[in-house]
């Protein structure tokens, strides 16, 4: 990308047209997913919410109609935790091409004892990377099929401090919750740019990127009843850390970046301008840690192995 094109003007609040197009938001019925899916569908394309209740996507539909005047907003099923539900999902996404996913849903606990999904994977791990990963295997025929699909993988800044243990994957030795979590979005973000580095051998039509959202909190986050509430004491607790964080609408922008900006470019990395943290979404430098290909390589292979899919094999 050349120095003019990535210092060209991004108005969060002006999006770029999107009509005919259609996107895919995995957990996109609330947090930032909601407010993916609510930015996108202002950009006039037809936004997909995947989600495992649909009764809650449904909600969050309804309340991105009432929002978006003649929003193209609709919801499926989608369980990342059931390797084998995947493929009946993506079949019913009933479309010839995807235009872009972003990889967001995910799962994070706070506390014991170690849970596991029904393929029997630890539910971090398995729900936020495994389950992502065999999903791109059942979406690539569709993005393969679009002029320039993207991938955009939302990571995490709780995985910048943390490193895979590439022997210990399900955390099956030593399971802390919190590290077990950043480890599960680490993962996702080697992911990532390995699967770009697929694309591009290949010379697929298809990019995948990689964003985060910075600090983004719920107290900071406009309320969007009811599935998102904000109430007066929350937002005035929340009023100091404003000047560090952000709310989740805003930690959306650089995910809403990644598939709309023409300048974006697989294998990148996007984040909050301000320290990493908050404030518009610009292009940062990949982790070091991220850069080590050999790990990507030797969790690709385990990834494989788990799923039982090969997204290696991508059309050209």
């Amino acid at each position: 990308m050349s120095s003019t094109s990535s210092t060209l003007p991004w108005d969060v609040q002006r999006l770029p047209r999107a009509e005919g197009r259609v996107f895919l938001i995995t957990g996109g019925n609330a947090g930032i997913g909601y407010f993916i899916a609510e930015q996108l569908s202002t950009a006039g394309a037809t936004v997909v919410l995947g989600s495992r209740d649909p009764v809650k996507a449904e909600v969050a539909a309804v309340s991105i109609r009432a929002r978006v005047t003649g929003a193209q907003v609709r919801a499926v099923r989608l369980d990342l935790a059931d390797l084998s539900s995947l493929r009946t999902a993506v079949e019913s996404l009933d479309v010839e091409c995807l235009d872009a996913v972003v990889h967001n849903a995910g799962v994070a606990l706070d506390d014991p004892p170690r849970r596991e999904t029904a393929d029997g994977h630890e539910l971090m791990f398995g729900t936020n990377h495994l389950g992502h990963f065999a999903l791109t295997h059942w979406l690539m025929p569709l993005l393969s099929a679009a002029p320039a699909a993207r991938i955009v993988t939302m990571g995490s800044f709780a995985a910048k401090s943390e490193r895979l243990d590439l022997d210990d994957l399900q955390s099956r030795t030593d399971y802390r919750p919190k590290r077990t979590y950043g480890r599960s979005k680490l993962a996702q973000m080697y992911f990532g740019l390995e699967l770009d580095r697929h694309l591009r051998a290949v010379d697929s039509t298809v990019a995948s990127v990689l964003v985060h959202p910075g600090g983004a909190l719920d107290s900071l986050t406009p309320s969007r009843p009811p599935v998102h509430r904000r109430t007066a004491g929350a937002r005035l607790c929340g009023a100091p850390a404003a000047l560090l964080v952000q709310g989740k609408h805003a930690g959306a922008w650089p995910a809403v970046r990644a598939v709309l900006d023409p300048t974006v470019c697989g294998g990148q990395l996007w984040g909050p301008r301000v320290f990493s943290l908050r404030g518009k979404p610009q292009r940062e430098p990949v982790w070091i840690h991220l850069a080590d290909t050999s790990v990507a390589v030797r969790l690709w292979d385990a990834s494989c192995d788990l799923t039982g899919v090969d997204v290696g094999t991508i059309p050209g």
